[in-house]
């Protein structure tokens, strides 16, 4: 336990609209944790310090949002490593005891495909405000995720837990697994059994690790320990005041002075830098628009063709603003556009109008030089 973490817990809340408690309680969880020294760990359990928010997204052009139950802090275990020795288990106690904040969900998602773009925002939301750099690999950021099938208008069914999901890919690939595997076990008639369950990327296929036991078999109780968390307002106050502006806050704004669609402002916020690029390349266009459109499009294709940030792009917000400026007073065409955007691109020229006037792609608009030339 730090301040650090505590603080961390904090902007968490605040990022999610949550209720931060004043007063939250530790508790020891007496379930064995081999991977643990001391056998058991301390987590919250009955006042956590995080308490609902919601966590909203885009599926497609869909608004979807996730309400959250609570963000506890609690101690994180070792790694069990089972492929380097035969015939017994190695302990990686390297990241037992270190502060982890755990987000649970309520079950409003209908879909892997659902699940995987509210992990993604959500990790969006942690490296945006500096809590977590997100590396999966490396166990930074990682998601369990609980999986049930059900037949329209029935009750939620029997879940079985993922655990330990370090890519987005292997989320998808292991709840799209799981959701196939339930619905053929009920069809030929048998029950799922709760139950908790490892993915091997190798084979695609999920199996069970142990019969998952319920609040009750972690044996919970308060830790004597440990007093309990009491975080003052003026803290949370400081907090707050000096929180960076936060993503949903900042497409809201794109939507009110940019006049830009939610889906435009949700997609140029995914990263502080793709905002920071639309507000510049916006600035110098004096085109919004048009300048989400290319941010998202052209610009957007090549980053990902050539592998590169938008922080290493090779065109500038400038030259991109400069470009946008001779699309809106009719100077060129979009296609002309694309060809200037090329040359930028490729270093041929750095400077839009000299490429405009060198590859002769000004538009005639004035119908006397139209006459004339013809």
């Amino acid at each position: 336990m730090n301040k650090g973490a505590v603080q961390r817990a904090i902007e968490f809340g605040l990022a999610v609209n949550a209720h931060i408690a004043e007063s939250s309680v530790f508790a020891r969880k007496n379930y064995f944790y081999p991977d643990l020294p001391k056998g058991y760990q301390i987590s919250q359990f009955e006042i956590p310090v995080v308490q609902g928010g919601v966590v909203e997204f885009f599926l497609g052009d869909e608004k979807k949002s996730v309400r959250l139950v609570r963000a506890h802090l609690e101690e994180d275990a070792g790694k069990s490593l089972h492929e380097d020795f035969i015939g017994q288990s190695g302990i990686d106690l390297n990241r037992a005891g270190t502060p982890l904040l755990e987000i649970v969900t309520e079950p409003d998602m209908r879909s892997s495909a659902e699940a995987v773009a509210y992990a993604k925002e959500l990790h969006k939301i942690v490296t945006w405000i500096g809590i977590c750099d997100g590396n999966m690999q490396e166990g930074s950021f990682r998601c369990d995720a609980n999986v049930s099938v059900r037949k329209p208008g029935a009750a939620l069914g029997t879940r079985r837990e993922i655990k330990n999901l370090n890519s987005f890919k292997f989320m998808q690939q292991a709840m799209d697994y799981e959701i196939r595997w339930q619905i053929e076990q009920i069809e030929d008639g048998h029950a799922i059994q709760q139950a908790t369950v490892l993915f091997d990327p190798d084979t695609g296929e999920t199996r069970a690790m142990r019969t998952k036991e319920d609040a009750a078999d972690y044996r919970y109780f308060p830790d004597p320990d440990l007093p309990p968390l009491v975080i003052g307002r003026d803290w949370v106050e400081r907090v707050r005041s000096e929180m960076s502006e936060l993503p949903r806050v900042m497409a809201a704004r794109f939507v009110k002075d940019y006049g830009l669609p939610e889906y435009d402002a949700g997609q140029l916020t995914q990263s502080k830098a793709t905002a920071a690029y639309f507000e510049a390349v916006a600035a110098a266009s004096k085109q919004p628009k048009l300048a989400s459109n290319w941010v998202m499009g052209e610009l957007s294709r090549r980053l990902n063709t050539d592998e590169k940030s938008i922080e290493t792009s090779a065109v500038s917000a400038d030259q991109l603003g400069s470009l946008i400026v001779r699309i809106a007073d009719g100077t060129i065409s979009n296609n002309a556009a694309r060809q200037v955007f090329d040359a930028l691109w490729t270093g041929e020229g750095s400077d839009v109008d000299a490429l405009i006037e060198a590859k002769g792609l000004k538009q005639m608009s004035d119908s006397g030089e139209l006459e004339k030339n013809h």
